[in-house]
């Protein structure tokens, strides 16, 4: 017995070194979400870098080398010595704020430290206020701006605590907050404190929700559940009101924009002058059709000029502020959509003209920076493809675009201080992740763009043995017939186009995203990886109302969220039905928020083409959704009633045939549980059967072991019904 348990270890153990060998090991919810524990292990190889003002660093957890010599800047361990105990633990945190100086920066939990490690001390030291949130911390002044609970504090250099605010709502309610992000972070709002160039002065907000109506959100953490309310504006309803203010650090005094427009308009993209003697603030009614550009004086707190304004039948949207050129204090570079594409203008702020300096049916994405010497601006832009995300230099003086480093894929940025060169990292259907020193010089020259390569990482899947789906992208037409969608497609492990697959649709469908794009694996998530290895075909569309696409394409959707976006969706199952391997009797649907929308829509609306769905976090009626969101695609309820009732899914609850799961976070505060609880109520109404599941404590995603809770979950349902 012995020997043949031994002889059967060791076959065991052969077989699965020779399936290892031959790529035979299947992927499981461990290895492909971040909340599994195998999900770390396969992810791409990578390098942490940094800037000491021209010298591109690498970064690890126990020192920082020089990337082009690597040679060791400074270790942990030195630091450590200095500051004569163990604060810094990790290099991966260390910044290196002064260009010309030694000095590097530490933020420990409970203090910032800057040490020079080349004289060997402690250069500067300083504790966080206990409590202390929304931190806003400014290098130049050493200043830091942050809130305990409602008011905002100010903490100098020096040590100094300084309140700015005192009627904040110190009570939990929330009523009145300040120096947090407002308008729920639409507009490309993220925070609430601006600190001025110098750091010396500090815009804030100041938020009023008092007027708000709150959602009754439950905490069943208490012994006794308790109401925890949550101020929702809904679409149509009282909104907040939004005040600046401008705090000196200096004179402690505080200055209040005399703000245009009515209470409950949009400031957005707060930007300042490069002297600090202008704020310039974007401007939006709440109708969201009529944008402006206001300079602001920040001692008076008066109306200086108004730069520009730009109107739109449906809605104006501005996400980014100016940004000053580094030779030229008078001129800003300014995105806009006004042509239709999102792109880079020259603003002048003495006469509020402006000249376009990018065209095309491309959007410009991101804004990265500038090369000070050659005086261009660094940006990426989906010009080659709109796939694609790649680096381009612009020549502002003879307005002239060179492509920067690799014609592929989608690339993210980060310059030298001088703006000379760049980090460039990407990743392209076929490579992982690929990190690259260039140059940014904006004319070909005999020298070229590329440095030197830090690193090109390898698919980790096929380098541990795992099976990969074959992964294609492609387009088909929209329902208008004209307009170009790109998809894509995940075919089963060990495809066979003889059989046929059951098919799954992941759909999204919303602005202010997209699902395909030229990253690794055409930007697939893992769940549709592991979905493959059960034997499924998964088949993913970018829709009409997604975003990159230009002003027409988003706006398509307008006062009718569903619609347009279903009708594409449904070309794409037509194309699915034509492909001899698409089981069309077994079709699937799964999506979250606005694709959770989307999936309820199609199960609904065409309850004979899908047999399986799961809507995650859905919106179901518009009329429960925020106000800036809601109200900038739909108008309100009183002006778009039509539009409403068209797109509300609780009239469409008693056309459900199909098999239809819906999951939502209890304490969502984004999609509200009145969303998913209403349409449960609908469908006893009519008498159709929907299945419910919830994460009591989560919000609107789930993280963590949640995530890999919830993804089995999804799994369960199609294999249980589609299958």
């Amino acid at each position: 017995m012995k020997g043949e348990g031994l002889r059967i270890l060791l076959f065991t153990a052969f077989m699965f070194m020779v399936s290892t060998v031959m790529g035979q090991k299947l992927l499981t919810l461990e290895d492909v979400m971040s909340g599994g524990s195998n999900w770390y292990n396969l992810q791409p190889e990578n390098r942490f870098t940094a800037w000491w003002g021209n010298v591109p660093l690498e970064t690890t957890p126990d020192e920082v080398k020089e990337l082009m010599t690597g040679r060791t800047l400074v270790t942990v361990a030195r630091l450590n010595e200095i500051l004569g105990e163990k604060v810094v633990r990790n290099g991966h945190y260390l910044e290196f704020p002064y260009p010309s100086q030694p000095i590097a920066h530490y933020q420990a939990t409970t203090e910032r430290v800057q040490v020079d490690w080349k004289q060997g001390k402690v250069v500067w030291r300083q504790g966080v206020p206990q409590g202390a949130a929304h931190q806003d911390f400014n290098m130049q002044s050493r200043n830091l701006a942050y809130t305990i609970r409602g008011n905002l504090y100010v903490k100098t250099a020096e040590g100094q605590e300084l309140q700015v605010s005192k009627d904040g709502s110190t009570d939990g309610s929330d009523n009145i907050v300040y120096g947090q992000s407002v308008h729920r972070d639409e507009f490309g709002i993220s925070k609430g404190t601006f600190w001025s160039p110098d750091g010396q002065q500090l815009a804030f907000y100041r938020m009023d929700q008092s007027m708000v109506a709150t959602y009754p959100q439950v905490d069943i953490t208490q012994r006794i559940a308790a109401v925890n309310p949550d101020h929702y504006p809904m679409a149509g309803e009282t909104s907040h009101q939004v005040r600046v203010g401008i705090f000196d650090v200096k004179t402690r005094k505080t200055t209040w924009l005399q703000l245009i427009g009515a209470p409950d308009d949009y400031h957005t993209n707060l930007s300042w002058a490069p002297d600090g003697k202008l704020l310039y603030v974007f401007e939006l009614n709440r109708d969201q059709n009529h944008m402006q550009l206001v300079a602001y004086n920040t001692q008076t707190g008066k109306l200086e000029q108004r730069l520009l304004e730009e109107r739109h039948e449906k809605y104006v949207e501005p996400m980014h502020g100016l940004t000053f050129l580094p030779w030229d204090q008078t001129k800003a570079l300014m995105q806009s959509r006004r042509d239709g594409w999102n792109h880079l203008y020259l603003l002048d702020v003495t006469t509020g003209k402006t000249e376009q300096l990018t065209a095309g049916e491309y959007e410009v994405q991101q804004f990265v920076g500038f090369n000070k010497k050659q005086k261009c601006a660094i940006y990426l832009s989906n010009a080659l493809d709109p796939r694609t995300s790649c680096l381009f230099s612009l020549n502002l003086e003879k307005p002239r675009c060179t492509l920067l480093g690799a014609g592929e894929g989608v690339h993210a940025a980060s310059l030298s201080e001088d703006g000379t060169i760049a980090i460039d990292r990407y990743s392209s259907p076929t490579v992982p992740r690929s990190i690259n020193l260039i140059a940014t010089q904006s004319v070909r020259s005999r020298r070229p763009n590329m440095l030197t390569n830090i690193l090109t990482a390898k698919d980790p899947w096929q380098e541990k043995g795992y099976k990969i789906p074959e992964i294609t992208s492609g387009s088909i037409k929209a329902a208008d017939g004209v307009t170009d969608l790109y998809y894509r497609m995940v075919k089963p492990i060990d495809f066979d186009p003889a059989k046929k697959y059951p098919t799954v649709v992941y759909v999204y469908g919303g602005p202010h995203a997209h699902n395909v794009d030229a990253r690794w694996h055409w930007c697939m998530r893992g769940w549709e990886a592991y979905m493959a290895t059960k034997g499924y075909l998964l088949f993913i569309l970018d829709n009409r109302g997604s975003e990159w696409r230009g002003r027409e394409f988003e706006q398509a959707t307008f006062r009718h969220l569903g619609d347009v976006e279903m009708q594409d969706q449904m070309e794409g199952v037509r194309y699915l039905k034509s492909l001899p391997y698409v089981d069309s009797d077994r079709m699937g649907v799964h999506g979250w928020s606005f694709g959770g929308f989307m999936t309820t829509n199609l199960m609904c609306t065409y309850p004979d083409a899908f047999k399986v769905g799961v809507a995650g976090g859905p919106v179901i009626d518009w009329k429960y959704y925020e106000v800036m969101y809601g109200e900038r695609y739909m108008d309100t309820p009183q002006q778009n009633p039509e539009g409403y009732e068209g797109s509300s899914l609780l009239g469409k609850a008693k056309n459900l045939k199909g098999r239809l799961q819906i999951i939502f976070g209890y304490n969502d505060p984004t999609c509200v549980p009145q969303h998913t609880l209403s349409f449960i109520r609908a469908c006893e109404d009519a008498g159709t059967q929907p299945d419910l599941f919830t994460y009591p404590g989560d919000g609107h995603n789930m993280f963590g072991r949640d995530q890999v809770h919830l993804h089995e979950r999804i799994t369960r349902y199609f294999e249980d019904y589609l299958k």
